[in-house]
């Protein structure tokens, strides 16, 4: 007889067991997730006309409101475009709007930044131009979305009275539009009337590498 002992037949591996006792606890642990969500979901009823900032120093803040904008055009909503300091520059996104047609108001308003025409009085008269359509965009009704880009720096240099914004904003503005500010530096009590505001941060960007503004990025 053999000295050795031999060893009991053992159970082949089972490979799938592993996967499957993921998988399981994967679909509960969504299930609660669910649960979750769902009851947070059947609290949120209302539906209102938005206040949305979007500042920061970071790339973006005119970008993604202008794909709120494609995104409102693709429903079939009317929107209306004010720009507070971009002027004549033909963008790509004016030339996409405009493929709209009636639904897609522009308002290009802006005479530039404020180191380019070097006259407090003559910014002072555009900004208040374009506030005066801005106003008549917004109170009529019939825009569902208005972008008042970069009304923040209009605000910052003092050439329209905050308290005369924000009381328009409270007061003026229809139930069911929506108004995005856009612009760097948002006014604190900007922020505080609004009902989402969103602060682009820069991490990184060519223009500091001698990276030029470039058509289709900037522009």
């Amino acid at each position: 007889m053999s000295s050795e002992t031999e060893s009991p037949e053992t159970e082949p591996a089972d490979h799938h067991a592993a996967p499957l006792a993921d998988e399981a606890r994967h679909a509960e642990k969504m299930k609660k997730k669910k649960a979750v969500r769902d009851r947070m979901m059947e609290g949120k009823t209302i539906e209102k006309g938005l206040l949305i900032v979007h500042t920061g120093k970071g790339k973006g803040k005119s970008t993604a409101a202008f794909g709120m904008l494609f995104r409102a055009l693709g429903h079939g909503m009317p929107v209306a475009v004010v720009q507070f300091v971009k002027g004549a520059m033909d963008t790509g996104e004016t030339k996409a709007l405009a493929a709209f047609g009636d639904l897609a108001e522009v308002h290009r308003l802006g005479e530039g930044f404020t180191w380019e025409t070097q006259d407090r009085q003559r910014d002072i008269a555009a900004a208040r131009r374009a506030w005066e359509v801005a106003k008549r965009l917004i109170a009529g009704g019939e825009r569902r979305i208005v972008l008042l880009d970069e009304l923040n720096i209009v605000l910052r240099y003092d050439y329209l009275p905050l308290d005369e914004v924000l009381a328009f904003l409270a007061t003026e503005k229809p139930e069911d539009v929506h108004v995005v500010v856009t612009g760097r530096n948002a006014p604190d009590a900007l922020i505080e009337t609004a009902d989402l505001v969103t602060e682009m941060e820069m991490i990184k960007h060519p223009f500091r590498s001698g990276v030029k503004a470039q058509i289709g990025i900037e522009f």
